[in-house]
């Protein structure tokens, strides 16, 4: 079955090119011109696979429809493509922050756009697979499978992307991992973000892990590291 993608867009002339691109590229397509109304739809089954959503829409603001998308029990996993004519660092950093998968601003590359879309797909449809490990470290439980993290036995809300480097990072305890690494860990091939955007991340994901957020090292001239024997490090 073809992906569904959902666009956000308030440019008539804009959403009628990514539909014709999309759909020859073998993509269906749903559209809406609003916040509200796009938030609808991807509330709507069959639900979308991806999002291309502008950060300047007439009733609100793209980074609070992806705030409210991440929220809703429904949405909260579908990835986000944040479009916009603002290439400002703190708007992509805003954007990542409530959980856009990637950034892309206008006037873009339709090409380089289609091959971002397909990359994420691709990551998102790849993992996690049914089987998945369950790891622990600490204070933190992951559950590859049902995509689910817990600390101190409270379960802990993470977007794909802070899922992934969580996973990342438990997958090699005590391993120094460099921006570079990560990024193509997490995000993959394919798909160009600055090395800035590995920090954005690793601060929420810091912030949402509470007190085992410390577990998360920097490494100056590197990277992160999780730390491999984190109960012991109060003593």
């Amino acid at each position: 079955m073809a992906a569904l993608i959902l666009i956000i867009e308030d440019e008539p002339d804009l959403v009628q090119t990514l539909e014709y691109n999309l759909e020859r590229e073998g993509f269906s397509t749903r559209s809406a011109l609003s916040g509200a109304e796009g938030l609808a739809l991807a509330e709507r089954p069959p639900r979308p696979d991806l999002i291309l959503l502008d950060l300047m829409l007439p009733d609100t603001t793209g980074t609070a429809v992806c705030r409210a998308l991440k929220l809703g029990e429904h949405t909260r996993d579908i990835p986000v493509v944040m479009l916009t004519a603002r290439g400002e660092e703190i708007d992509r950093v805003v954007g990542f922050e409530v959980g856009a998968e990637d950034y892309v601003t206008k006037p873009f590359s339709v090409r380089e756009l289609m091959l971002r879309i397909r990359v994420i797909l691709r990551r998102v449809r790849s993992a996690p697979a049914p089987g998945g490990q369950r790891l622990a470290l600490g204070r933190v439980r992951l559950d590859e499978a049902g995509h689910r993290t817990w600390v101190d036995g409270a379960e802990v809300s993470l977007t794909a992307l802070e899922f992934r480097l969580l996973l990342t990072f438990l997958r090699q305890p005590g391993r120094a991992l460099s921006r570079e690494a990560l990024l193509a860990r997490a995000w993959g091939e394919g798909v160009r973000v600055s090395s800035r955007t590995v920090d954005v991340h690793i601060k929420r994901l810091r912030e949402k892990l509470g007190p085992a957020g410390r577990y998360i090292e920097t490494v100056r001239g590197v990277g992160y590291r999780l730390r491999d024997r984190p109960d012991g490090e109060d003593r």
